[in-house]
């Protein structure tokens, strides 16, 4: 039975959860285990644009969906976490290791309908305080994305305005750009 909003656990409890790797993802925060809400077509569409867009802009960074990070003491699922390759600790076979034990390079986040904004919000900041170089949070209804880097104000992007990206990562997109993906011609 999935653990309820008020029941605290330790980290290494919550990693032991049997349902941990069910869909949609369950996270870990102030010792409660919290299940994010499933995507919709919405946001499978721009999480499935923003991975290609990312990869195809860089040798230096992949980008991953629904990648588990654990660090800090929580254990988080960004919608897309964004990794140095030389980041990524590989084992004797030359895989990736299963567990990813630090913050991502730049976590996004796409905000769901039944998403709380805060919860969200407070995610991309443990990273920010973790290492982490930059944080997105695209709100498909307000058509809005908010930056998020170390130490800088937030900035909410419509429109044209050119959004940032970290450095080794040759994206130039812009809030309309990222929205724009969401339209289907039928021809």
């Amino acid at each position: 039975m999935p653990a309820s909003p008020t029941q605290t656990l330790a980290l290494e409890d919550f990693l032991k959860l049997p349902y941990l790797e069910e869909s949609p993802a369950w996270e870990y925060v102030d010792g409660v285990a919290l299940q994010k809400p499933m995507p919709k077509t919405r946001h499978s569409f721009l999480q499935k644009r923003l991975l290609n867009a990312i990869d195809n802009s860089s040798n230096q960074y992949t980008a991953l969906p629904e990648l588990r990070c654990t660090f800090g003491g929580r254990s988080i699922v960004p919608d897309v976490a964004v990794i140095a390759w030389n980041r990524i600790q590989i084992n004797q076979a030359g895989e990736p290791e299963d567990n990813f034990t630090q913050a991502p390079d730049w976590t996004i986040e796409i905000l769901s309908p039944e998403q709380q904004a805060n919860r969200v919000i407070d995610n991309i900041l443990h990273c920010l305080r973790h290492g982490c170089k930059l944080g997105w949070m695209l709100d498909p209804d307000d058509r809005s994305i908010i930056i998020f880097a170390p130490h800088q104000e937030p900035e909410v992007c419509r429109g044209d305005r050119q959004l940032i990206a970290i450095a080794g990562i040759d994206l130039t997109l812009s809030a309309e750009q990222v929205f724009d993906w969401l339209k289907i011609d039928r021809r």
